[in-house]
């Protein structure tokens, strides 16, 4: 394979940073350099171009490109020596939580019996347009408001930001929440969650998010929006989830059936 900084022409710049971007050109760096190194670009033991190609294949100073080097070392992801270079370290393989699609309302019992939960915050708050309009609340209406950290294996694995209706979330305390899960609790009150629907995206952590996952800020994350609804169709909960996507990792079995219009992907029924 050829090194990115072997094919660099003219002296232009071989990838492109965005300069405008309110996130640092070394965490832009960061970034792009872990998801090469765990793309497989640079396996276990590969050296990483040095600083000056680094500079010239990115478009920035030496410092800049330093800095990134020293972060990924920093993260454990690599070693650099004098001499020899930075090479890429052997990762120990990390313990994943699997989920599948139409299992994704968590398995309340595996939850709680394989990873453990940190609370960050709890509050109330008057709702802004945004949240109101999720929970289908009149703006400024009472909501609660949770920050919390799920790990597994000691592991950082998801930063949860939960709203739900003042009247809902006045049926328990903080403190319930370090021990039991939220939707075991809405099922406690009355509020149990009969039906949701959810988007998935990927998006970049926030500082605060980053420090709270153990990563850099600029990394990667998988994030699922979802709005709860009870029996009633009442809007009982609404959480952004952000996960690390090497520790979470979503499953689908999919066969191909004949349809009206040729072969068709369908989705298996009961995926585990």
């Amino acid at each position: 394979m050829t090194n990115a900084a072997h094919s660099s022409t003219k002296g232009k710049p071989l990838v492109r940073l965005d300069p405008a971007s309110p996130m640092p050109l070394y965490q832009q760096m960061v970034v792009q350099l872990q998801s090469r190194i765990e793309s497989g670009e640079f396996g276990p033991s590969a050296v990483l171009p040095g600083e000056l190609d680094l500079s010239r294949d990115y478009g920035v100073s030496r410092i800049t490109a330093k800095r990134a080097l020293d972060e990924l070392a920093e993260a454990g992801l690599v070693k650099r020596e004098r001499g020899r270079g930075t090479r890429v370290l052997e990762r120990p393989g990390s313990t994943t939580m699997r989920t599948s699609i139409d299992g994704w309302l968590e398995n309340i019992s595996l939850m709680q019996s394989t990873t453990e939960v940190r609370l960050l915050s709890f509050d109330y708050l008057n709702a802004g347009p945004d949240i109101a309009s999720a929970l289908e609340l009149p703006e400024g209406a009472e909501v609660q408001r949770s920050v919390r950290v799920r790990t597994l294996d000691g592991a950082p694995m998801s930063y949860l930001v939960c709203f739900l209706p003042g009247a809902v979330g006045r049926s328990f305390q903080a403190a319930d929440l370090r021990s039991t899960a939220m939707l075991k609790l809405l099922e406690r009150a009355g509020h149990g969650v009969a039906s949701a629907r959810q988007t998935v995206s990927a998006t970049l952590a926030a500082p605060d998010t980053a420090q709270a996952l153990d990563i850099h800020a600029g990394a990667p994350l998988l994030e699922v929006r979802r709005i709860a609804r009870s029996a009633d169709e009442r809007v009982v909960q609404y959480i952004r989830a952000l996960y690390r996507p090497e520790l979470y990792h979503i499953e689908m079995s999919m066969t191909r059936k004949a349809g009206p219009d040729g072969p068709l992907w369908s989705a298996e029924e009961g995926v585990s």
